[in-house]
């Protein structure tokens, strides 16, 4: 299923490849359900499909999911979601997370695996041609040539448009290189996860890998609903739980910070969600950010991120903040 898509959005072109898409694409993590190491929950199927629909109707042509998300399940929502739209966005997913009957994770970068894995996201996302297909992990590392090498098989084969890695390093990236071009990465990127700035930015602009950014809003913290109550609420296999930033001392000094992106944010009417993402869109070597919902009123609130910009002097004031608060 190619991508048939008019949107009113302003699009950019993906890394090296013909993709042009959309400054927020729907991510597909949370509506994995529940029941799995990395999960958010529970979550209704039913609201999950609406939810990709808003987004879709809204304006936004690209979706990144991954086999992982719900142990498969993500990938199958978001195929059920597909059938009702008139639209057909862009469909991004990736490998090399696997699981065990009993639900248990494990890595493999392995040519064999791989194949089985590809034939299975092409299964259940109900698709030909999947858009981008990336290397979740490089994990393990001595595996990372084999698995890059596969991927530009792939690509060869035509079961893939493009190909790109997620959460590797430059080094790892260069390693890749040598194989075959990279057209895209993606990586952690927020106001608290800053470290991609140093090296892996810069070397991504220079060479033409654009750059889809992961958690702009770090999983929910940022977008201006989180409390340490609602924190305390969470259900006992939300991953979010375990995570330092949603735990104290963190959480105290994050959620100051929200408030400075709320006080940004009233002043255009717009949640500080969306301040957070045009953050991260600031930055020259970012092409897109993808930006998660459960409910369709979320996709509502975190729309206005696909235009809006934050002015040199805001930048300055939460560059300031970040520096007292340091």
């Amino acid at each position: 299923m190619a991508s048939t898509f008019e949107t009113t959005f302003a699009t950019r072109q993906l890394g090296n490849s013909d993709l042009h898409i959309t400054a927020i694409g729907y991510g597909a993590w949370a509506i994995g359900g529940g029941n799995w190491e990395f999960a958010w929950g529970a979550q209704d199927d039913d609201e999950s499909v609406k939810t990709i629909e808003r987004a879709i109707d809204s304006g936004i042509n690209w979706i990144d999911t991954a086999a992982i998300y719900g142990l498969g399940h993500s990938e199958e929502v978001v195929a059920k979601a597909l059938k009702n739209t008139k639209q057909k966005p862009y469909i991004f997913t990736k490998c090399s997370m696997r699981w065990h009957e009993d639900r248990s994770i494990y890595r493999s970068l392995k040519a064999a695996s791989l194949q089985e894995e590809l034939e299975n996201s092409l299964r259940r996302l109900n698709v030909d041609t999947i858009d981008l297909y990336q290397i979740h992990w490089p994990n393990p590392d001595e595996e990372i040539e084999e698995g890059w090498e596969t991927l530009a098989k792939f690509k060869e084969q035509g079961k893939v448009r493009h190909i790109g890695v997620s959460n590797f390093n430059v080094e790892q990236m260069k390693r890749a290189q040598k194989i075959a071009p990279i057209t895209s990465l993606q990586p952690p990127y927020s106001l608290l996860r800053r470290d991609i700035e140093a090296e892996i930015l810069p070397f991504c602009e220079a060479n033409n890998i654009g750059v889809i950014n992961y958690s702009p809003m770090l999983s929910g913290l940022l977008t201006g609903k989180m409390t340490a109550e609602r924190v305390a609420q969470m259900p006992a296999d939300d991953w979010r739980k375990r995570n330092p930033n949603f735990n104290e001392p963190k959480l105290s000094h994050n959620l100051k910070l929200v408030e400075l992106l709320r006080e940004i944010g009233d002043e255009h009417g717009v949640e500080p969600g969306v301040v957070a993402i045009a953050w991260t869109l600031r930055h020259a070597a970012v092409t897109a950010a993808i930006v998660g919902a459960r409910r369709p009123d979320q996709v509502d609130g975190v729309l206005p991120a696909a235009t809006f910009r934050l002015s040199e002097a805001e930048l300055s004031q939460i560059a300031e903040f970040q520096k007292t608060n340091a």
